[in-house]
């Protein structure tokens, strides 16, 4: 152990018989639980700088003993250089040893084999206020982690932290699935896509109104396309089933538990239908294998979105979502009888059940002739209208009856709610605006963190940020060049 780390070791070493004392001495008799706790929180996090100092003091000691090359090129020794380390225990600093020549360049062999970061921000803290930050307003995340481990942390600093560390989620989602798990994972694969507007930072206007006309405002949103991918087992309804659970708030009196998605997978992206559906067909296609026996897709009804999904999933069965289905019909009712009527509810009913039954194309055939009698108004023809159109266009996607009987999904609950949750909760709160680069960021972090891949992706992320920074992984030195470095 070289003589300058010496007094480190014997503060250490006093400090935690200082901690001892102070939890089984006479102290800890007038002291709260509360207190203590906090107090032994905060001790320890200095006791803990402390040992991260000593540990790079220790690594720092030791000269490589190999050649040093970069390119090919011996670099020579020239000098000891200091680099800044913010810590989740707080910053501290160290001098490493630097070899340099004019041709290749200088490095410090020891920030390869630390892995140290790009910038002075360790791992540890960018991923531990990186997953605060996923969950809520920036300016939140450096008062939690003020409060908590005493360190400042400013917007800036973690707005370019996330930028960072996000930049691997695509390629962590291109690689193979695990081996699949040993429980069934459902026959059904499943794929879903929708849209969520994104308040984006607008540019400087010349002039700005002080107040706006009729349709205008003052954010203008992006919309972040969303993808559900997961498998689930079958679940055979009948149009009754189906007509209790969405009139009547009933669920079906069945054997067995309703199936959940296994394997849901979220992903939401800026850059477009066609980019988000292809990226959700290539995953879909790792997911293939003997135990799929069906593939369904599920959207909205938005003819974009339906191309893209045909497009890109063209062995899928393309499904229109009930409840948007069943929202036309509803606005047909009510511009039929009146939303105080009270026969809407029954009216609604035998038209679902028809709709559910395979039955659409008789649906439509009423809702002409009723939009085709002399007394309605040109609001309530405009409406019925508006809803056989809807239907007529959807009628290949409205087959319910054979859905039903196969046991397939037909709503699009999944990527609804992951519309409100992957994008709606964090990227709308009051105040927010996002440049495209930091909402796509966040909106990749968060859906990892969402599908409960945060701990493998940030192995993933920091492997490829060293090969980023040093190239190959860094070699173990075997027991006698360990054994050589410490005794330097």
């Amino acid at each position: 152990m070289t003589s300058n780390v010496s007094p480190i070791v014997q503060q250490i070493q006093q400090d935690f018989h200082a901690l001892l004392t102070y939890v089984s001495g006479p102290e800890a008799h007038t002291q709260t639980a509360s207190t203590v706790e906090l107090t032994l929180f905060r001790r320890l996090l200095a006791l803990g700088a402390a040992l991260l100092r000593l540990f790079f003091l220790t690594r720092a000691a030791a000269r490589p003993r190999a050649p040093v090359t970069a390119a090919g090129t011996l670099l020579a020794y020239h000098d000891r250089r200091t680099i800044a380390y913010y810590s989740i225990f707080g910053k501290l600093s160290f001098a490493r040893h630097y070899f340099y020549t004019a041709e290749a360049g200088g490095q410090c062999p020891l920030d390869a084999a630390l892995s140290l970061p790009p910038h002075c921000y360790s791992d540890l803290l960018r991923e531990w206020s990186g997953y605060d930050a996923t969950d809520g307003a920036y300016r939140e995340t450096a008062s939690t982690v003020e409060h908590i481990l005493g360190l400042e942390l400013s917007v800036a600093a973690l707005e370019n932290s996330v930028q960072e560390d996000a930049q691997d989620v695509a390629a962590f989602y291109d690689q193979p699935l695990d081996p699949p798990a040993p429980t069934p994972l459902g026959t059904i694969l499943v794929a879903q896509a929708d849209g969520k507007g994104v308040p984006m930072v607008q540019p400087l206007a010349t002039t700005t109104p002080l107040r706006l006309g009729k349709g205008q405002k003052r954010t203008k949103k992006k919309e972040a396309i969303v993808t559900a991918l997961y498998t689930i087992a079958p679940y055979v309804r009948t149009p009754q089933d189906v007509l209790a659970a969405l009139l009547h708030d009933l669920a079906p009196h069945q054997r067995g538990a309703r199936p959940r998605p296994v394997g849901k997978e979220l992903r939401a992206t800026l850059a477009g239908k066609a980019a988000a559906v292809s990226k959700l067909a290539r995953r879909a296609a790792l997911r293939e294998g003997p135990q799929v026996l069906s593939r369904v897709a599920l959207t909205d009804g938005a003819e974009a979105l339906q191309e893209q999904m045909r497009t890109h999933l063209p062995d899928y069965t393309l499904v229109l979502d009930i409840i948007h289905a069943t929202e036309y019909l509803w606005d047909a009712a009510n511009a039929l009888l009146g939303e105080s009527d009270p026969g809407r509810l029954r009216w609604v009913e035998q038209h679902l059940e028809q709709i559910l039954s395979g039955q659409t194309a008789v649906v439509i055939a009423a809702l002409e002739r009723l939009a085709a009698a002399p007394e309605r108004s040109a609001t309530q023809v405009q409406v019925l209208r508006t809803t056989i159109g809807y239907y007529q266009r959807n009628l290949a996607y409205m087959r319910y009856d054979v859905y039903l009987r196969q046991g397939w999904p037909i709503g699009t609950g999944v990527v609804e709610g992951a519309c409100g949750h992957v994008v709606k909760d964090r990227m709308e709160q009051a105040g927010m605006r996002w440049t495209q680069e930091g909402a796509q960021a966040m909106l990749d972090l968060r859906a990892v963190r969402i599908n409960g891949d945060w701990d493998a992706y940030w192995q993933f992320h920091r492997q490829q940020q060293h090969h980023r920074l040093y190239g190959a992984a860094p070699a173990t030195a075997s027991p006698e060049v360990q054994a050589l470095q410490m005794a330097a």
